[in-house]
């Protein structure tokens, strides 16, 4: 997490999910799966991921950068 950013990553399809949840992955910027999103790291955003920790990750930079 650098510069106070969280990178997002959808990991499971909002199909089936109630609708306050795919709200949620469409205000994070989300919707397709696999798709990474970088946002700041503000309290709201970070209650938003908690809401749905089923369908999303953070991503953690340091584990993409070992892997190279």
């Amino acid at each position: 997490m650098s510069d106070g950013k969280l990178r997002i990553q959808q990991v499971r399809s909002g199909i089936g999910a109630p609708e306050k949840h795919k709200r949620i992955l469409k205000a994070l910027g989300l919707g397709k799966m696999h798709r990474v999103v970088e946002l700041p790291d503000h309290p709201s955003i970070r209650g938003m991921v908690k809401k749905i920790p089923h369908l999303v990750r953070i991503v953690d930079d340091s584990a993409a950068n070992e892997a190279r």
